[in-house]
């Protein structure tokens, strides 16, 4: 699907891309991870033609310069930091579909299933809105058309724990079909969602590996905590996770997405001093 040989990238004669040679199949979900200055986001922006380089990119054959607008057709893009765009909402949806001549309701439609109101914030500026809202619509996008590569960098770094299940199960849902490319600084941000690890540092490869899927992304688990007394800043801590509690607020339950256990439990372990029991099991069907 997609194919880096040799690609060197060299600004003012500083060596940013040295060689990089790489095969990314379909169905692969990779991480791509990286101190800043590694070369991560050059990288990206060679693969979406945005500059010039040395050596060769290819995405199903095509070349991202020669074949720009063809090849971004056939990308779905979420950057880390929304673009400061004034365009009100409904246009953006509007222009991004005639772009890749996806129907618009595409986009409208799983934006709703991330928990986006559009109806109430079609006519705001972009600028304007929430960083969870940005994340969000650009997600929608991104995923609202029939891409076959998805490159994201830190897609749910501003969603809530509701969005990020939807958005585990949206990524589900293409899974087979697309090559996905996930960009960040920390593993442990991303480790749920790729079955492939690369690792960048001063513009080359220094680590290429494969690994298993440690849980579905479509998986659910069966959360049980039990308190040995009650204190606010834990119910405040598990806001947004739909959890419910007991008359006396000792005994929580709810359910996680599994993609997101990891996350939980770091939030949880603030309050080991007060959980006397915790549970977590797959939800049965």
């Amino acid at each position: 699907m997609i194919q880096f040989n040799n690609l060197a990238k060299t600004f003012r004669r500083a060596r940013v891309l040295d060689g990089i040679s790489l095969d990314i199949g379909l169905g692969e979900r990779v991480a791509l991870i990286g101190s800043n200055g590694a070369g991560k986001t050059t990288l990206i922006r060679c693969l979406l033609g945005e500059y010039t380089f040395d050596g060769t990119v290819a995405i199903a054959g095509l070349d991202p310069r020669q074949n720009r607008t063809e090849v971004l057709g056939n990308i779905g893009f979420v950057p880390q930091l929304p673009p400061p765009l004034k365009m009100p909402v409904g246009q953006l949806i509007e222009f991004s579909a005639a772009l890749c001549g996806t129907d618009p309701q595409r986009i409208h439609a799983i934006a709703r299933r991330l928990g986006l109101d559009l109806e109430s914030i079609l006519a705001r500026q972009f600028v304007r809105l929430s960083g969870g809202m940005k994340q969000k619509l650009l997600i929608a996008i991104a995923l609202g058309r029939d891409a076959k590569v998805l490159v994201m960098d830190e897609p749910a770094a501003n969603l809530d724990p509701e969005a990020r299940k939807i958005f585990f199960d949206l990524l589900a849902e293409r899974m087979d079909e697309v090559t996905m490319i996930i960009s960040s600084h920390r593993l442990d941000e991303v480790s749920a969602l790729v079955n492939r690890v690369i690792e960048m540092d001063m513009g080359k490869i220094v680590l290429d590996d494969k690994v298993a899927d440690a849980v579905t992304l479509t998986a659910v688990l069966d959360c049980r905590i039990a308190l040995s007394r009650f204190e606010p800043a834990f119910a405040k801590a598990l806001d947004g996770w739909k959890f419910t509690a007991s008359a006396d607020n000792l005994v929580w339950e709810g359910a996680i997405a599994g993609p997101d256990r990891l996350r939980f439990l770091g939030i949880v372990s603030r309050y080991t001093a007060l959980v006397s029991d915790l549970s977590l099991a797959e939800a049965r069907a």
